[in-house]
């Protein structure tokens, strides 16, 4: 696959289609040799649905042979591959979810955004990897392969939408539809150098339901604007998820945003830097302002863990001994630890809302790191003695699940080793529109889709 193909934006596929130069099954075809090739060592993927894909990529062809121009009406995703994280259920297809438990389960009906997906027209072309039940930031599972870094495969692609920002990545398929429940989308499309976009909780359905409120699901993309149209098109209220609901009315867009650049906490490092001087270029003043509340993290461990804990006790000897640790813990909680941590949460929102009446878009790191080893969890700093600390290193981006804010990671450059840095934009809720065009605008001014993992890759 040459370089201007496998950097192609939704809509340059689309004007290919129409005029002829490219066809679907030409597209698909090159992305699933492409997948073939990297594979091996990417590991992004657990399931191909090579036939699928080929049969859904004809389709579009014959539509857009018969129809021209007016095939994409209601399609507005035809022929363009996408793959799907293997949490999401997907009729016919395994749906492993990373665990040994559900190794085998094949969905008979697909999750609403998959459906909507295929309605759109979209190509399928396989299931990506994940950690068990998403659980960590990282990809390691006790099923398969963790999923690596394409600009340092010794490094992770994080997670746990790792395989699905790995393949975006590396050009195998346009957009792939990931879930972020603690940073799981926003975390790994930093690391790997995509967009990754989660929407305002609730406007896209998640099934099966988020019973804890924290679960978003949206894409990850190598450009705004197609991330924008898969998660259009996956949105509205579904029955299946009583939390889906109509989007709230949206501000109005204001092209002198008030930005704010959140200072927390930590000691300054290199990506931290990074996106700092990217920011500059998202409006004509941005303001530093201390982050207005304290680490939820205790509160996000004591709200999966008491979820986890629901686990079936026959399920605990074939999950991940890391993960089970969490289980454990939440065993041992009580339903006042539970009512203090959502209380706590709803004080978190207020303080974030306040904060979003003075100023349209919050803006910081989406990690302080780069990609840590390919086989951990998650970044190892020695401090991590009970198990607890799992995603205590991910501090900008649980907080605006526990609020349910949209959030969007954009790449803002590279370190000087040549690792991809995110910068994290966030905005009111409902107002997913602006902060869509925000980032548009920033990737305007600072166009990152030059670059190829395979070209520009870090070298030992």
């Amino acid at each position: 696959m040459d370089e201007a193909l496998r950097n192609a934006t939704a809509a340059e596929i689309k004007a290919w289609y129409a005029t002829g130069e490219l066809s679907p099954t030409e597209l698909a075809g090159a992305t699933l040799a492409l997948l073939v090739d990297l594979e091996p060592t990417l590991h992004a993927f657990v399931t191909v649905t090579t036939e699928m894909a080929m049969n859904q990529a004809r389709h579009a062809e014959r539509r857009i042979r018969e129809l021209g121009r007016a095939a994409w009406d209601g399609h507005p995703l035809l022929g363009i591959p996408l793959s799907i994280k293997d949490l999401t259920p997907t009729a016919g297809v395994r749906t492993t979810r990373g665990s040994a438990n559900t190794v085998r389960w094949i969905p008979d009906r697909d999750a609403p955004a998959v459906a909507r997906i295929k309605q759109a027209g979209a190509v399928i072309i396989g299931k990506t990897t994940t950690s068990e039940g998403g659980w960590s930031a990282g990809t390691v599972n006790p099923i398969g392969p963790p999923a690596a870094n394409p600009w340092d495969p010794r490094r992770s692609a994080g997670g746990s939408s790792g395989g699905a920002a790995a393949a975006t990545a590396a050009g195998i398929g346009v957009a792939a539809l990931g879930t972020d429940g603690a940073g799981s989308i926003r975390v790994p499309a930093a690391l790997c150098g995509v967009v990754g976009f989660k929407p305002t909780f609730g406007r896209a359905p998640y099934v099966p339901v988020s019973p804890e409120g924290l679960s978003h699901i949206g894409p990850i993309a190598r450009d705004v604007a197609t991330a924008d149209v898969v998660a259009t098109v996956i949105s509205g209220p579904h029955p299946h998820d009583p939390f889906s609901t109509p989007p709230p009315p949206a501000p109005e867009f204001t092209d002198r945003p008030r930005v704010a650049w959140l200072r927390w906490p930590v000691e300054p490092t290199e990506p931290e830097r990074v996106a700092r001087a990217a920011a500059a270029t998202l409006a004509a003043e941005v303001s530093e302002v201390d982050i207005p509340f304290a680490d939820p993290y205790a509160d996000l461990v004591t709200i999966l863990a008491a979820f986890d804990a629901c686990q079936d006790e026959a399920d605990d000897a074939a999950s991940d001994p890391h993960r089970m640790r969490v289980v454990r813990h939440g065993r041992t909680l009580t339903a006042a630890d539970l009512a203090r941590a959502t209380t706590r949460r709803a004080a978190l929102r207020q303080s974030v809302d306040r904060l979003l009446v003075e100023f349209d878009v919050l803006a910081m790191p989406t990690v302080w790191i780069e990609p840590f080893a390919v086989d951990a969890w998650r970044p190892d700093d020695g401090e991590d003695r009970d198990g607890l600390g799992w995603l205590a290193w991910c501090r900008a981006a649980y907080p605006f699940n526990l609020t349910g804010h949209p959030a969007i990671s954009v790449p803002a450059g590279f370190t000087a080793a040549g690792y991809p840095v995110g910068m994290q934009l966030v905005a009111r809720h409902g107002a997913d529109e602006n902060l869509v065009r925000l980032a548009e605008q920033f990737e305007q001014h600072r166009p990152w889709r030059g670059r190829d993992p395979r070209k520009d890759r870090v070298r030992p």
